[in-house]
């Protein structure tokens, strides 16, 4: 090994400690302390790639110490070996099954102590570099992913280029409104990503309507209004008769893109379309995408409309809630809006 590993040792028989340290000092650099409650604040500060842990102690118990360092993301991947003199089976399955790597009992027999040690680090090493292989393989995963996402919402800018900056702000409004509501994250980065789907659906949608200058009638209205299903099928798989032709991803970010496809045109009152959902029967990503996609549309100019005033486009935010939006939404919606007003700049148009 060409940088020691440090190994922390807890015992509280001062004897006990330097046994092991004159056994391993030429393999391992090491720390030591004989009390329980101190092994778990040097475990976090000084991350020991091993931890020798007695069980019987005055102040705090071993067991009661590996309890703790397991249930702690900062120490809970850290190997511990107990050293002990409790030599029952019953003592030496409770500290198994409390997470210990090891169980080993005094008095120490160390050319066994020191093999043990050695091939529980090798083990360590190893599954290191496995799970650094699965995050850099769903790190590689996840970029494809939001690669195609894109190459989709770019898909919708060739029929209506005017959505680029549109599709930007929108997802923008939606990552703030999932912070302020209290996600994680990464729950914010998943929104971010696929928010832009929202209209995908708008591929399948004519021309003539899809471009139209002036009002839709009522029958093109019907027409527009199935973007909805056709973008939710767009991203299961589906063809155009909602038959599935591609294997179903277990992904949360498609799922999120697929929710929030169909689910964008729902009102709380239960007047949106396509189902007519009420209240929280809309998801809360489909909820968030409304409000964000309809502010957005507002303040935007278009050839058959002028863009509102931002206040009188929160004006109108504010008189429909709880009529297309979900009150508590519009609430924080309106404490952010100086945020909202930031995004809206940094994404404008003329950019």
């Amino acid at each position: 090994m060409s940088l020691k590993h440090t190994l922390l040792i807890v015992d509280d028989v001062p004897e006990n400690i330097d046994v092991i340290r004159d056994t391993l000092k030429d393999d391992y650099r090491m720390i030591a302390t004989t009390r329980g409650e101190k092994a778990f604040q040097l475990a976090c500060k000084k991350k020991p790639d091993l931890i020798l842990l007695d069980i019987m102690m005055p102040d705090v118990d071993g067991y009661t110490v590996c309890k703790k360092l397991k249930t702690d993301e900062r120490t809970s991947d850290i190997p511990i070996f107990f050293t002990t003199a409790l030599n029952s089976e019953a003592d030496e399955t409770k500290g198994l099954s409390l997470g210990a790597a090891d169980y080993i009992t005094k008095p120490f027999c160390m050319p066994i102590v020191r093999e043990r040690i050695r091939s529980q680090l090798e083990l360590k090493e190893h599954r290191d570099r496995l799970e650094d292989l699965v995050d850099k393989r769903t790190y590689e995963l996840s970029e494809s992913q939001k690669q195609i996402i894109y190459r989709l919402s770019l898909a919708s800018e060739y029929r209506d280029p005017e959505t680029g900056s549109h599709i930007k702000r929108m997802s923008h409004y939606c990552q703030l409104l999932f912070k302020h509501i209290g996600r994680s994250d990464k729950e914010c980065e998943r929104i971010l990503h696929a928010s832009p789907m929202h209209d995908v659906g708008k591929i399948g949608i004519p021309d003539s309507i899809l471009l139209k200058p002036g009002k839709l009638t009522n029958e093109e209205f019907e027409t527009m209004k199935q973007h909805t299903t056709i973008g939710k099928r767009i991203l299961s798989g589906q063809d155009p008769s909602g038959k599935e032709v591609l294997p179903s991803v277990d992904s949360p970010l498609i799922e999120m893109a697929i929710s929030i496809a169909h689910t964008h045109h729902e009102k709380w009152d239960g007047t949106g379309y396509p189902n007519k959902l009420r209240k929280t029967d809309i998801p809360i990503e489909g909820r968030i995408a409304a409000l964000s996609d309809v502010f957005d549309a507002l303040t935007s100019e278009r050839p058959y409309k002028k863009a509102w005033p931002v206040e009188e486009a929160l004006e109108e935010i504010l008189k429909l809630k709880e009529k297309s939006f979900d009150p508590d939404l519009v609430k924080i919606f309106e404490e952010i809006f100086s945020e909202i007003l930031i995004v809206k700049s940094r994404f404008s148009d003329k950019q």
